[in-house]
């Protein structure tokens, strides 16, 4: 297991929170902080607690792949993307998060820059060298030049970057791109200066590299994600699913918190929707990352639910019809993570016991449990309505998407439709 930092302070609100991916340039029309906005009061009541804002700073012009370019090819990090709006807007958005007690993080893009980048001209040393002459543009990403971390004068200047947005706009953490392609001793030298000015606050990496937890709150489970498309399309069994989630908990500390995710920008852009990816068991896998040991992350209109791919490049925004389906599911699931305990991530004290059994193809069922807190998650990863025996669970419980109370005292038997779920929280012990 990695190392963790004695010196890495966790906020304690981060064991039971939850992060919504923003794709501002696709959430409304205008696509402006102003008028995304709007949609804070609705993804308060549905149980949002960390708004994690896609990079939010002018796109580069050089090289640039479509008629907007991507996100991630910065042209100055000390502005705000003027589609967007001003520095001003974005200040006013975060106190208007902040009196909704919503938390906001934004992306930090550490490895590299876009092609007309001010450093390019007055700093080249700032850069890897490529060929002819020019920055290296690091695995064959056309529209950036890559930052080299040899050099202290880029830790200073890009640790500066990250002080700007706390100082300027009272934000409360940061997501990290491509976290483990930046030297993980920068991180650590990073997040000791720039938590100085601020206490508790949210590192999130787009890494899975279990060192980097050294600095990070949070990592990425990309190889559970893969996993789980694998095996909906018949590439793998359970049993072989199930191995890759005991490898992502075992290979990492024991208190590391673990984003998990059936969508995000990438996903979505590239490899396709969740419906693409998981057809029928898209809500059952959304289950399991609202309530298994980690952190679940909900992108940008899967609420509603978004079933097409978002273009990356180009204007495509989300079709808010006025009939978001799925708000009451992730309102459910998302409050019952908040309030209870046993659903906490990264929390030593909470036990998470597997209860169907090694041999069975078809369930996968979970308690966990922290002191007189339970919660109970069965998985029907299967094709057809089966009965499902509940064994060594005992007490009262209330199915959070509704419907009678069980006492597991009386009844051990639950059946579950194709592909479906229940969830139960544990209200009275058997007198």
């Amino acid at each position: 297991m990695a190392e963790k930092n004695e010196n890495s302070i966790r906020p304690k609100w981060a064991y039971s929170t939850n992060v919504y991916e923003v794709n501002l340039r696709q959430y409304t029309p205008e696509g402006t902080f102003n008028a995304f906005a709007k949609h804070l009061p609705r993804l308060k009541d549905m149980g949002v607690q960390v708004l994690w804002f896609m990079p939010i700073t002018p796109i580069s012009e050089k090289d640039r792949h479509g008629t907007l370019g991507s996100y991630y090819a910065i042209k100055n990090y000390k502005e705000t993307n003027p589609e967007y709006g001003t520095i001003y807007d974005f200040k006013k958005l975060v106190n208007q998060a902040h009196e909704l007690k919503l938390k906001v993080i934004v992306d930090f893009v550490a490895n590299h820059t876009g092609n007309d980048h001010h450093w390019l001209t007055d700093h080249p040393e700032f850069y890897v060298p490529g060929e002819n002459g020019e920055a290296l543009h690091p695995h064959g990403w056309s529209d950036v030049s890559q930052l080299n971390y040899d050099n202290r004068e880029v830790w200073r200047n890009m640790i500066d970057v990250l002080k700007f947005w706390i100082k300027e706009c009272d934000i409360d953490g940061y997501r990290c791109d491509m976290a483990h392609l930046v030297l993980l001793d920068f991180w650590i030298e990073a997040k000791k200066k720039v938590s100085k000015l601020k206490a508790n606050l949210f590192w999130l990496a787009e890494c899975e590299e279990p060192e980097y937890h050294q600095v990070f709150d949070v990592s990425y489970t990309w190889r559970w994600m893969h996993a789980t498309e694998e095996f909906y399309h018949h590439k793998m069994n359970l049993q072989s699913l199930i191995t890759v989630l005991y490898k992502s908990v075992t290979e990492f500390p024991c208190d590391a918190l673990r984003l998990y995710f059936t969508s995000n920008h990438d996903e979505n852009s590239w490899n396709g929707t969740e419906y693409e990816k998981y057809g029928e068991a898209a809500q059952l896998f959304a289950v399991f990352s609202c309530t298994w040991d980690g952190i679940p992350l909900v992108y940008s209109g899967q609420e509603l639910p978004n079933k097409k791919r978002l273009k990356f490049f180009e204007k495509d925004e989300i079709d808010w019809n006025g009939n978001i389906e799925l708000h009451t599911f992730y309102k459910t699931l998302l409050t019952l993570r908040s309030n209870n305990k046993s659903l906490r991530g990264g929390d030593p004290h909470v036990l998470t016991q597997i209860i169907s059994h090694p041999d069975d193809h078809r369930v996968f069922a979970y308690l966990r449990k922290r002191r007189s807190d339970q919660v109970l998650t069965i998985l029907n990863c299967y094709g057809e309505g089966l009965n499902f025996q509940v064994k060594n669970v005992v007490g009262v419980f209330r199915n959070v998407f509704g419907g009678d109370d069980i006492d597991f005292g009386k009844t051990n038997e639950v059946y579950l439709n194709a592909w479906g779920y229940l969830v139960f929280e544990r209200i009275a012990m058997l007198s």
